[in-house]
């Protein structure tokens, strides 16, 4: 039986189940908060905004990948899972913020991205300078081509980014060679999980993180290591709709033996005190989901139901049910999140006419909008921020970890309108017409209502910010009381005195567009869907996402109220 290992010393209490009601908040390294002037966030930015950090309330931060990077996909193709990207600092630099994080109680959650490298990574640089069959190659996934002379890709399977899903390479002697497998962008080449030494060299990498004061991970792409690529696709349109597959027999997406690595993976955890967390980026069918969560696995995996889900008291009503049983069944701890550095932020979804960007059963999701132009003039934003506030203050009331993203609680809008040549996002370049990319969610926080780039840096920012981000600005919200920062900072502080109890008790409503459920120590929370004012209960009204007059919740809104006795 192996010795617990003691983390780096962290002031934070030593509570293995801290992660169950956590609030998560998502630091997108690189629009967080620069340092140096160089127009991208850093870790020394990050250091410097711990006290807005602690003030805002936070249990812990998950920083999207800080290493090495090309930034073929934002920080996704890393070069090196064991350094820091020069542009953002030096390891010494991620000592230094995360002792300021844990000194503050914070804790620290980091990135890691198992399923490709990127094609700078000395393993695959050893992969192209070796010949075929060779043991750098089989660290990837590397395949002869078709045809006479192999100039046809293995098989016709598309990159989520567009675009086929092999890349040709060079032999060392000059050559046209194997085609390498790519789930996304070319300059992110598959590994292939089948390789013990892939197994091991990733066991390094989490054990370097957790020795260096990391509390936990978020698992990107946690659904995909697995592969069977010997699979014959009867539709290319299914290769990547893993919700429509709940047998485990998808030849990439959610197969059964993925977990036999996070099983492996919770061994080292355990090793740690407290053990290590971890949360899975797993789009799979709900009914697969638990797997992922359990406690012999990663423990948590994202639950997007929410996010997916359209303004609406029955949708919201069942998701929560269901989540929560889930949870209940597995020992696992129920996630909830609304937007992420993924996809259009939660107050523009809200404010969009209904049918941008809907699909069956998603909800709208801002895509069409953003293909038709992003205007602004197209989005409420009054309503969109109103009906964010009311969702997210539902959800910070539900048992389980909350996970913010930067910039939502200043009630940030999407940024539409980005010009071609100022984005950045691969999938914008691979599929044009199709998507349009992931930057205006990515788009630098305004700290100042003036300068070169609020606040941001002093010499500008890397993706471009349009003017009305001075109203949004973080020195203007801090003086006002009625703003949105405001809102969250109570909503934090007051979520911390919530009894821990992972329990939930629905209540009758007249009105379906309302929902009322009690946590435990007598807080009633009331949603109102609806646009017509509803009666709260007799209580102490602690918090609402819109003022309460004469008993009264307004429609599109949430508010926790006390009731003793």
């Amino acid at each position: 039986m192996s010795t617990p290992v003691e983390s780096a010393p962290d002031t934070t209490a030593q509570d293995a189940h801290w992660w169950r009601q956590a609030a998560v908040y998502q630091i997108y390294p690189r629009s967080f908060s620069d340092s140096n002037g160089d127009g991208l966030g850093d870790l020394k930015g990050i250091t410097s905004k711990v006290q807005y950090l602690k003030d805002l309330g936070v249990d812990a931060v998950w920083l999207s990948p800080f290493y090495p990077s090309a930034l073929a996909d934002g920080g996704y193709d890393v070069d090196d899972y064991r350094n820091v990207d020069p542009r953002l600092g030096t390891l010494e630099d991620f000592d230094e913020m995360a002792a300021a994080l844990h000194a503050v109680g914070i804790k620290v959650i980091v990135d890691i991205v198992p399923n490709h490298t990127s094609n700078r990574h000395a393993w695959f640089q050893e992969a192209l300078a070796s010949p075929k069959g060779s043991a750098a190659r089989r660290r990837y996934i590397f395949r002869d081509g078709l045809g006479e002379n192999g100039e046809l890709p293995p098989n016709e399977w598309t990159s989520i980014f567009g675009g086929p899903a092999w890349e040709r390479v060079t032999e060392p002697d000059g050559t046209p060679g194997q085609w390498y497998f790519h789930l996304f962008a070319k300059e992110q080449p598959d590994l292939d999980w089948d390789n013990p030494e892939v197994h091991e060299d990733f066991l390094r990498t989490l054990r370097f993180w957790s020795d260096r004061g990391a509390d936990g991970f978020r698992v990107d792409v946690a659904h995909a290591l697995k592969k069977d690529m010997d699979a014959e696709v009867e539709s290319l349109e299914l290769l990547h709709r893993a919700d429509l597959f709940r047998n485990g027999e998808h030849p990439l997406w959610d197969r059964d033996e993925v977990h036999t690595i996070y099983a492996e993976w919770r061994r080292l955890f355990n090793e740690y005190n407290p053990p290590r967390t971890a949360v899975a980026e797993a789009w799979v069918h709900a009914d697969r989901r638990a797997r992922y969560a359990s406690p012999e696995g990663l423990g948590q995996a994202f639950n997007f139901d929410l996010l997916k889900a359209d303004f609406d008291a029955e949708q919201f009503r069942t998701i929560i049910s269901k989540n929560l049983a889930e949870a209940a069944a597995t020992g696992a701890s129920s996630t909830w999140v609304f937007s992420n550095h993924d996809v259009v932020r939660h107050a523009t979804r809200y404010g969009l006419p209904k049918g941008s960007g809907r699909e069956e059963g998603a909800g709208a999701d801002g895509k069409d909008w953003l293909l038709e132009g992003g205007d602004p003039a197209q989005v409420d934003a009054e309503r969109g921020l109103r009906r964010a506030k009311a969702a997210t203050l539902l959800m910070l009331a539900l048992p389980g970890s909350a996970y913010l993203y930067q910039g939502e609680e200043l009630g940030l809008q999407e940024v539409g309108q980005i010009a071609d040549e100022d984005r950045q996002d691969p999938t914008f370049f691979r599929n044009k017409g199709v998507e349009v990319g992931r930057d205006g969610c990515r788009v630098p926080l305004p700290w100042e209502p003036q300068g070169s780039s609020f606040g941001f840096g002093s010499n500008g920012s890397h993706l471009p910010q349009p003017a009305w981000f001075a109203d949004y600005a973080v020195s203007v919200q801090a003086a006002d009381a009625g703003s949105t920062l405001s809102f969250y900072r109570r909503a934090l502080k007051l979520r911390h005195e919530l009894q821990a109890a992972e329990a939930l008790g629905w209540q009758d409503s007249v009105d379906d567009e309302v929902l009322h459920f009690v946590r435990p120590g007598g807080w009633h929370v009331v949603a109102n869907f609806g646009t017509a004012p509803v009666v709260l209960p007799e209580g102490e009204v602690l918090l609402a996402s819109a003022e309460v007059e004469g008993g009264k919740l307004p429609g599109e809104a949430t508010a926790w109220v006390r009731v003793t006795g």
